[in-house]
């Protein structure tokens, strides 16, 4: 859904004029390399963009500005090869909206011993230029992206492109329109939210649908299209001879066709839908959200705007990648002697992109709802390490909350339980991670993903200015109170700073 080299960041490098024509030549020549470099390497995946070395502060304030206006441009990535004084960076750096991230490193890896002298000094001074930089971003209490290392690095490349893929979630992000399709289920309260807020926030939109607009795109499909589709089913998917020709199948086809065309003419990147409002379906719509979801977009169950967002967002991230993201909900517990863990599911909507083989379409009774049995995907999910993310909003901000999780293959079969479904360890134990998300707020949707970690979530916190809690191994529930508390006091004071 989302091609990552539509998009480019632009590399821009601080000199000054001090050090005379020759070593601003180098410059540019060295700074033209690295983004060449970069722009061949594997960890990278959108466009990295040179742009000429800036001197004074009249050309880092109209490359900012460029930047701002720019559609495929998503972020700023500064490195000061030689010292740049870093007052001629306030203009630019006040009006910079994209995201930022210095680049903290220097042309050549390692010293010359036998050849070093003053003109190597004056033209590779990344280590103090760099610092001088440093003061005046934190000095106006900018957010950015700092990466410390030599530039062929791989790790380097990788926080850079991982920083890259971030940010490009974030620009998707700001002009997400969400499709909430009837409204929330009825008196719940985490699925609720300030829309407003996070359109201000986010830049994402949400606006409500009722479902007789879906109801006309289905009606209007036809046996054709339907046919083609459950044809395609049988293609993709284990399937056996009952489902196949179960009108089931046949219906829930036709409800991806219309659901399908909905989004796509609204230009869509999200959706909810919630089992309380139905009415003119014949089943909730299952495989067509997990088919939909493994395509890119964002879903969320029960009308929950806020996760159907954050997915769109984690599923530009992490095009390309392995592992899968899907929307997700803490469903059971397993409580042991040992270690006690959660079993993830949801009554139908989850994503294909983190199944372990290939999955099975199947139609079961769903229990909930009072419509007849809808068709959907089972599998289960690989062993590995995942994070579990909630979007929540705590009235005066929205908070980001992260659990890092170790996916584990389950001892038993499921037999009765026809749902995809992953079980998973979370940090640092169940005891812990759950005391620590319920006194966070934390919600029980969450997006789930095994191709991107906690970095990327504190990345796009960076980004959106809002609160990252995150629960790890190293979590303490004493600890982790006290750190509530502080971010109350936090936000509270600065929050219209951010």
């Amino acid at each position: 859904m989302t091609d990552l080299k539509e998009f480019e960041i632009w590399l821009v490098t601080g000199s000054q004029h001090l050090y005379g024509e020759e070593t601003l030549k180098n410059v540019g020549s060295h700074a033209e390399e690295i983004s060449k470099s970069l722009n061949n390497s594997e960890e990278v995946p959108v466009l990295v963009v040179y742009k000429s070395v800036v001197t004074t502060p009249d050309q880092i304030s109209k490359v900012c500005a460029d930047a701002n206006v720019s559609p495929v441009c998503i972020g700023v990535v500064v490195w000061m090869h030689t010292f740049s004084p870093a007052k001629m960076w306030i203009k630019g750096l006040q009006i910079l909206t994209k995201p930022l991230a210095h680049l903290h490193t220097q042309y050549n890896a390692g010293i010359p011993w036998s050849e070093i002298d003053m003109d190597f000094m004056n033209e590779n001074q990344s280590a103090h230029g760099g610092r001088e930089f440093g003061f005046m971003t934190s000095r106006l209490r900018k957010n950015r992206k700092v990466i410390v290392g030599h530039w062929k690095d791989g790790q380097v490349r990788k926080q850079l492109g991982n920083w890259a893929r971030v940010a490009a979630g974030w620009h998707v992000l700001q002009s997400t329109k969400v499709a909430r399709i009837g409204d929330n289920m009825r008196e719940v309260a985490v699925t609720e939210g300030d829309k407003v807020e996070a359109q201000m926030r986010f830049g994402f939109s949400v606006n409500g649908y009722g479902l007789g607009d879906l109801v006309n795109y289905v009606d209007q499909t036809s046996d054709e299209e339907v046919n083609r589709l459950v044809q395609e089913y049988a293609d993709q998917y284990e399937m056996e001879k009952v489902v196949r020709d179960s009108p089931s199948l046949q219906d829930a086809a036709r409800i991806e066709l219309g659901l399908r065309a909905l989004l796509t003419g609204g230009e869509f990147g999200a959706f909810t839908d919630t089992f309380e409002n139905l009415h003119g379906l014949r089943q909730l719509p299952g495989l067509a959200v997990q088919r939909l979801m493994a395509e890119g977009y964002g879903f969320g169950a029960e009308g929950d705007w806020k996760t159907a967002a954050l997915l769109r967002a984690a599923k530009v991230m992490d095009s390309g990648l392995e592992g899968g993201t899907s929307f997700m909900e803490d469903y059971t517990y397993h409580f042991t002697n040992g270690r006690s863990q959660v079993l993830g599911s949801h009554m139908l909507e989850i994503c294909p992109s983190i199944a372990s083989g290939k999955p099975k379409c199947e139609v079961h009774p769903l229990g909930i709802g009072g419509k007849e049995d809808p068709a959907r995907l089972v599998f289960d999910v690989d062993s590995g390490p995942a994070i579990n993310v909630s979007l929540v909003d705590m009235g005066n901000r929205f908070r980001l909350l992260v659990n890092e999780v170790e996916a584990v293959a389950p001892e038993h079969a499921l037999p009765k339980l026809p749902v995809a479904r992953v079980l998973w360890d979370p940090q640092p134990d169940l005891q812990v991670a759950a005391q620590t998300w319920i006194l966070a707020g934390g919600a029980h949707h969450t997006v789930f993903s095994k191709a991107i970690d906690t970095s990327f979530m504190e990345d796009l916190t960076d980004m959106a200015g809002v609160e990252l809690v995150v629960i790890d191994r190293e979590t303490v529930t004493r600890s982790f109170r006290d750190q509530l508390r502080s971010n109350e006091v936090y936000y509270h004071l600065f929050q219209n700073q951010m």
